[in-house]
């Protein structure tokens, strides 16, 4: 089985890698753009078969010129919400996908995509339909018009397509490899950072009707999302576009407690509770930044009325489950 991932050095794209080599699957065309060189450090514990820049990767795949491909991991994409470029954001999200689809459709190869719950932007409510969808910036809507080019060539109905087209709208993923992010990491990641620099965490304050730390998101663990992808991967006959997220959401400040206690944990110190980490300075609440009103999302949570119907019973971790385990990688 010959498998090409996009975004192959990336946060998603690496640990899908990681996730199929775990199934002794190693012919992989690892796809992404080194021009920020450490970013090979996702890669290099990984057995892959080849590795293409994307500058030429999508003309030669095109081509048809790697034979016979089971499947495209498509992670490849700009995913800094605060990118103010237009015409770079769709040229890379939307405008290569487009190409890549039809690629794969003439070469009958599956196409398995990352889109994104910033679709939903402004909205309430997390259900797959286009009521719901609000995009508050240029990246949610470049993903959300490519969700919208599928529906098109479908007619609304995934089964008509010639193979298998799945679109995962993650939620807040967090988890190991995501280093090379920057700003764009998780807050579960620029918590550890910030503990071991000051030896305390810190979160915004009062916003959005939402108490200080309280504002909601779905955090979902990296290897919960590689297990549904690789899911889909072993049941062909399911497309569609599927919320991934964990479908519970948790306080900000449920990630921050979770950070400092494993923190603590393995100093040796007790765990606390919400309060006494407040009051022991440990956790912070700073003022909201103006530069993310009116584009900032106080509360996500998953819908997977869609995904359970496929027949994906994927069972979840919660934020404690998942940021603990996290912070013992970090911190090996």
């Amino acid at each position: 089985m010959k498998i090409v991932v996009t975004g192959a050095a990336g946060f998603i794209g690496s640990n899908i890698i990681k996730g199929l080599n775990a199934r002794g699957i190693h012919n992989i065309i690892a796809v992404d753009d080194l021009t920020e060189g450490d970013k090979f450090r996702n890669l290099a514990d990984l057995q892959i078969a080849d590795y293409l820049d994307k500058d030429v990767f999508y003309e030669l795949f095109a081509q048809n010129a790697f034979g016979k491909v089971e499947a495209v991991f498509h992670e490849g994409a700009c995913s800094d919400t605060m990118e103010s470029n237009g015409k770079y954001m769709m040229d890379n999200n939307y405008t290569l996908s487009c190409g890549l689809f039809n690629a794969c459709q003439q070469s009958g190869t599956r196409l398995l995509y990352a889109s994104s719950a910033a679709t939903y932007g402004g909205s309430d409510t997390f259900v797959e339909s286009p009521e719901h969808e609000l995009p508050l910036n240029v990246y949610g809507y470049s993903k959300l018009l490519f969700d919208q080019r599928m529906r098109l060539e479908c007619h609304n109905n995934f089964k008509k397509f010639k193979r298998q087209v799945v679109g995962f709208r993650y939620f807040n993923v967090y988890g190991p490899r995501e280093q090379h992010k920057g700003r764009m990491a998780s807050v579960a990641f620029h918590q550890f950072n910030q503990f071991n620099a000051e030896g305390k965490v810190k979160l915004f304050g009062e916003y959005g009707g939402y108490a200080q730390g309280a504002q909601m998101r779905d955090f979902v663990f990296i290897d919960d999302v590689v297990a549904v992808n690789l899911w889909f991967l072993d049941n062909p006959d399911k497309s569609g576009i599927f919320n991934l997220g964990s479908g519970r959401a948790q306080p900000f400040n449920d990630v921050a407690l979770s950070v400092v206690n494993a923190m603590r944990v393995n100093k040796g110190e007790a765990a606390l509770d919400l309060t006494g980490a407040a009051k022991a300075g440990l956790i912070e609440y700073v003022p909201f930044p103006d530069a993310l009103r009116g584009k900032y999302q106080c509360y996500t949570q998953a819908d997977l009325t869609n995904l359970r119907a496929s027949g994906c019973d994927h069972v979840f971790a919660d934020v404690q489950t998942g940021v603990t385990q996290y912070m013992a990688t970090l911190s090996q």
